[in-house]
This record gives C-alpha cells, structure tokens and sequence, in this order.
C-alpha cells in the first residue's frame, strides 16, 4: 500500500505560506483617507488591548489547569504539557485571525472606492488568513504532537502501548484548544454583544441615529467587538474543532488498527487507519486553498458578491470529494468505497446544513419575513414569532444529520470484513461516522474564511459611513456587509451541524477510551443503561449544564449592556454637542465599559464544563457507581441537549436580525417606523443569542467530550 501521509506536513506547510501570501496581498493595498486611517487605528487599538488582557487571563488559568492535570492524569506529566501547547495554539490561532482581519477591514474600505471586485477579493482573502492558517496549525498541532510523543517519548514501549500513550497524550492538545476557545469565544461575545446593545437601543431607537454613525458613543466599541467575537473568537472555535475532531477519529482508528494488525496487515499499513484523519484533513487545505483563489466577481458590479462566495464553495465541495477518494483508495482497504461514500455523505451534509440555514436566516425566504411582518404590531409580536421560528429551526438540521449519520454508520458497518464479530461491525460503523465528520469538515478553511469576511466587510461599511465616504460608495459596502451578515449566519449552521456528526464520533472516542481503560471490549463499555440511577441522573446534569452556561452567557451580556446603555445615555446628555457634531464622543469609555465587562463575567461559565463533569465523576466514584458510565450519560446527553439548544440560539438570532435588516431595506415603512424598533428590540433579543451563547454552545460541546476524555483514566482508576 502507498503511504501518502507524507502529504499532512506538505499541506501544513503549504497552508501557513498561502495565509503569508493572502496578508501580502491584503497588506500592499492602500490605507484610504486619513479620516479612514484614524477610525481604523481606534478599531485596531480597542481590539488589541481586549485580547491582550484576554489572552493574560487565559494563560493564568491554563497554566493551573495544566499543572493540575499533569498531577493527576496519566502518563504524567506529558497530558499537561500537550494541553498547554493545545491552549496556547489556540489562542494564538485566535489572535492571528483578529490581527490581520483589524486591518484588512480600512484595506476593504479604501478598495470599495474603486470597484466591488477589489473590495470583495480583498475582504475575502483577509478572511482566509484565519481559514487556512488556523486549520494548518490545528493539522500541524495534532500531528507534531503525536509524533513527538510517539518518536521521543514513548519509542520504548510495545507498539500498540506506544500508540494509545501517544494519543492520550495528544487528546492533551485537543483539551487545551477546547478550554481556550471557550474563553475566546464567550469573552469575545460579551464584549460585542454588549457594544451591539448599547449601540442599537439608544443610538437607534431613541437618538434616532444611523447604525454607524460617528455621534454614537459605542460605535467603536461595536466594530471592535466584531473583531474579538466572530473573528478571534470562531478561529479559536474551528482550531479547537478540527483538532478535537482529528484526534477523537485517530482514537477510533487505534481500534481498526488493532483490528487489522490481528487480520495480518503489516503494521505500516495498518497505521493508515490512523492517520487518515489528517490525510483527510490535509487534503482539504488544498481544496480550500483552490475555492479561494476563485472567488472574484469580475468588472460586474451589478453581480451578487454571494455568488462570487458560493463558486468558490462548490469548487471547494468538488475537490474535496475527488481528494477524498485519493485518501480512501490509498489508505483504507480494499473496501474503500463504503468510506468514500461516508465522506461524500459528509461533504452532502454540509451543503444541506448551509442551505437550511440560510433559509432560516435570509430574507428571501419565509421565516424572516415572517418576523418582519409580526414586528408592524410591536415588540412582543416579533418576540413571540421569533421565539417560534427559533425553535422550529431545530427540525430540519436534526433530520438530515439523523440520515446522514445513520447512512455513514452502515457503510463503515458494510466496509467490515465476513469475520467481524458484532463488536467488530459497530467498530467499523463508528469508523463510518468518523469519516462522514472528516468529509464534512473538509472545507473548513474555506467555510472560516467565508465567517471572518463578515466582520471584515461590516467594519469597512463602518469605515466608510464614519469617514463621510460618498453614498456610491457606502452602497458598495452595504451589499458585502449584507453577503457578510449571511456568511456568519451560514458559519454558526456548519460549525454546530459539524459538532453534531461528530458528537456520535466522540462518544465513540470516549467509550474506546473506557474499554481501554477497563480491559473491556467496545461493545460492553458503550452499554449505557438510563434505567440506572446514576446513569439519569448524569443524562440530566448534562442538559442542566447547557442550560446553566447560556444563562451566564445572556446574563453577562444584559449587565455589560446595562453599563453601556447608561454611559451612552450619559454622554448624549451630559455633552449636547455630541449631536449637534461640535464635540465628539468619549469612544475609549466605552471600549472599557465592554472590556471589563467581558473578562470579568466570562471565567465562571468556561469553568463549569471542566468543574462539572470531573467533580460529579469523582462523586460518582466515591459513592460507589459505575462514574465512566455515569460520565458517558453526562456527554451524551448534554450534548444532544447542547446541539439542539445552539441551533435554536444561532437561526432564530439570526431570522431576528434580519428581519430588522428586511425592515431597514424599506419593507413596512422602513428606517424610523414603529415596526422598525419593534424589530430592532428583537434583534437586541436575537443578539446575545447568536453571537454570544450559542457559537459559545458549540464549543462547550466539544470541551465536555474532550475534558472527559482526559480524565477518564481518573474516573477508572478511583
């Protein structure tokens, strides 16, 4: 058999210099007006500070948890030093992606006063710095780490023993991304959910001022915020996805290793089973890589950026599925094609999921319309119907990953040889949905970029409306700014149905784990009886958690406003000139107000992931239950409870805003309306949802099944 998995240092590679070439090309454009540059500089000021008093608060608590794991955790110390490398290049995955998109954002601007071409590829391709550098990091994270534990560290031990030390040690890593990313993105969705409020409420409805408007005193707050929370925050988001994802399908391949080595493969080959994740995954960076490259719309202006977006996307979609059949034939046997037909079911899926979503959140369609319409008979109208229509959009994502995930598992079940025993086949069957999330996740980098060309355009429309730009102009960046709006929309769909097909990938990872642990087979450990008491009570304290955590997420986002709603109010009074444009606000109080707000209320909801489930798995010890059982309830349960409550937040926050956005385009009167602030009080509603709790949902899903995997040696062994 061919070993091409000397392809995954080659793509990481080739992934990190095409994020260099994009910032050469996003960097060499022009800086605009000097009007333009200062309101930049104030963006770029406010969003470094943020993340650098973020990033400090992080460090300090990963170093504890670290040390804390590296006592406790076998192979000691070498699990809490692979989780501090994890955090730390999450977070620095984060950073990067905010540092280039804070100045790709006055680089889009100045383009969109000479065409909607320039200021679209640029936009663009100041977004595929963090897509395609977070996704080769995450790819290089995972594989120097299990290969310098595999070469270096455990090189003494029995080649099976090597393996599974390797690969704790590794789930170290994906840990460590997980707890960093939480911060990230729930500090980062206070922030801007708190400058968002403020903004909307006073400078909208009772200033009766434009979105943007420079007289507005959490104007600069606002645009910051979209940097720190959907451009820092989902690129800590996606690494930690990739990379838990990664490693939780190279656990499952242990199991078809061993499998193989036992059917007489050689053991070269066999290790294919392995690495074929990040094969996969590097294969992906190369189609990514190519449906970048296409976006552009040419010399008409009349074309919908969208369409530009979606070509690229397909071209992506397509060389995938042509990648993945390279890396199935090579790597997974002679009955390849059931895998290869798991990943196109994947790569299927995420198409689906982008298509609900966006008839969940474009105007175009039903839904939105819908709210705009409520919103002609007040506020609790357009709550009302929004709230239903957020519920509602839990049914169809949950039906097409239903049959895509029944679909992969019986191909990885008909992959199986005529001699597997039944716990064999539910190997194989894991293995199936493991591959289905490796397709699915395929175009990652490109769908990252696609979610950071959203605050990049919408700061630029800022830009521009603050700078006096010419109305032509402001019509530009107001059409990429509504491209943009459905891009982050379409983001939050993927992210969370990407999260969905792996959390059955995760279980497996964790019961393979257990059985490891305990000497028993697969099939006996992934035996989880809810008839048992201590099994329910684990399923309920996991749909409490989800619960539990958005509460802490909307609530620090309601103080934070809180703040910011008296402050602008404040400013208006205290400073008549503010409206009348003899005086200028005082910008950098509230920037602070935002600060201080996000950092302090962001530690104790990013703990309670950690602290739950390894104290109730003690608990469960000292009293004498099964706790990897109990544990098990808890993940699964709180994730599918995670899943359907992040979809619900995501889709009807987003129906909420654009529906007001419907509103604002002329429909039911337009701007300065009764329906219009009805509309805006929902969306300040929709707003903490969306943009705070439920992107934050979806990583604390992955932060349980990757915090339970770390500790479930300590569930066992007490």
């Amino acid at each position: 058999m061919v070993d091409i998995t000397i392809v995954i240092p080659i793509a990481g590679l080739v992934g990190l210099a095409f994020a260099g070439y994009l910032t050469w090309y996003v960097f060499r454009k022009d800086l605009g007006s000097p009007e333009m540059q200062e309101i930049g500089e104030a963006i770029r000021q406010g969003a470094t500070a943020f993340m650098r008093r973020q990033y400090t608060t992080i460090i300090v608590i990963s170093i504890l948890l670290a040390v804390l794991i590296a006592v406790l955790i076998d192979p000691k110390p070498w699990v809490g030093l692979s989780f501090l490398v994890g955090a730390t290049a999450s977070a620095f995955s984060g950073y990067v992606g905010m540092y280039v998109s804070v100045r790709s954002n006055i680089r889009t601007a100045s383009a969109a006063r000479r065409s909607l071409d320039e200021a679209l590829k640029t936009s663009f391709r100041g977004g595929a710095v963090s897509g395609m550098g977070v996704v080769s990091l995450s790819l290089l994270g995972v594989a120097g780490v299990y290969y310098i534990f595999s070469t270096f560290v455990f090189n003494n031990y029995p080649t099976d023993e090597m393996i599974s030390l390797s690969l704790d040690a590794a789930i170290g890593f994906a840990f460590g991304a997980s707890f960093s990313a939480l911060f990230a993105q729930l500090g980062g969705g206070i922030y801007t959910k708190a400058a968002d409020v403020g903004a909307d409420l006073v400078g909208k409805i009772e200033a009766g001022i434009p979105e943007d408007d420079p007289r507005n005193p959490a104007v600069i707050a606002d645009l910051v915020g979209d940097n720190v929370g959907d451009c820092a925050g989902r690129g800590a988001d996606l690494f930690e996805s990739t990379a838990a994802e990664n490693i939780g399908a190279m656990v499952l391949g242990l199991t078809m290793y061993e499998f193989f080595v036992l059917q007489g493969w050689d053991h070269v080959d066999a290790l294919g089973w392995i690495f074929f994740p990040l094969v996969a995954r590097s294969f992906g960076i190369f189609a990514s890589l190519a449906g970048v490259l296409t976006v552009r719309l040419g010399k008409n202006e009349q074309r919908d950026p969208m369409s530009g977006i979606n070509a690229g996307y397909y071209i992506t979609c397509v060389l995938a599925a042509a990648f993945f059949y390279v890396a199935t034939y090579y790597m997974l046997g002679d009955n390849y094609l059931y895998f290869f037909g798991a990943g196109v079911i994947g790569i299927v899926l995420s198409i689906v999921i982008v298509y609900i979503t966006q008839y969940y959140t474009s105007g175009t369609w039903r839904p939105v319309r819908e709210i705009a319409k409520s919103s002609t008979t007040g506020p609790a109208t357009n709550i009302i119907t929004g709230l239903s229509i957020a519920m509602e959009t839990t049914a169809a994502p949950v039906l097409a990953i239903i049959f895509s995930l029944l679909g992969a598992f019986a191909l990885g079940q008909m992959a199986a040889p005529d001699s597997a025993t039944v716990t064999d086949e539910l190997i194989f069957g894991f293995y199936g949905t493991a591959v289905a999330t490796m397709g699915m996740l395929a175009t990652c980098a490109f769908i990252l970029a696609t979610d950071t060309f959203g605050p990049i355009t919408d700061n630029a429309g800022g830009i521009i409306e603050m700078s006096k730009q010419p109305e032509d102009i402001r019509r530009r960046t107001d059409r990429l700014d509504a491209c943009g709006n459905t891009t982050k929309a379409l983001t939050k769909g993927y992210a969370m149905g990407s999260a969905a097909l792996a959390a059955f990938l995760l279980f497996g990872a964790y019961f393979e784990r257990v059985a490891v642990k305990k000497g028993i087979t697969l099939a006996e450990a992934f035996q989880v009886d809810i008839a048992q008491p201590d099994v329910f009570v684990g399923g309920l304290l996991g749909a409490m958690l989800v619960f539990l955590f958005a509460s802490l997420a909307i609530r620090a986002v309601g103080k934070a406003a809180y703040q910011m709603i008296n402050e602008v109010r404040r400013q208006f009074k205290a400073d008549p000139g503010i409206m009348e444009k003899t005086s200028k606000p005082d910008y950098a109080r509230c920037v602070d107000i935002a600060t201080k707000g996000a950092l302090k209320a962001m530690v104790l909801p990013a703990l309670l992931p950690v602290l739950v489930p390894v104290s109730f798995g003690i608990l469960m010890n000292l009293a004498g239950y099964d706790a990897p059982q109990a544990v098990g309830a808890l993940l699964m349960i709180g994730t599918i409870a995670g899943i359907m409550v992040a979809n619900m937040f995501n889709n009807g926050g987003g129906a909420w805003d654009n529906g007001k956005k419907y509103i604002e385009a002329g429909a039911y009167g337009g701007k300065k309306t009764p329906a219009h602030a009805a509309a805006v009080v929902g969306d300040t509603v929709g707003d903490p949802l969306k943009d705070t709790a439920g992107p934050s949902i979806h990583v604390l899903v992955k932060l349980l099944s990757t915090v339970t995997l770390v500790f479930v040696g300590l569930f066992v062994a007490l």
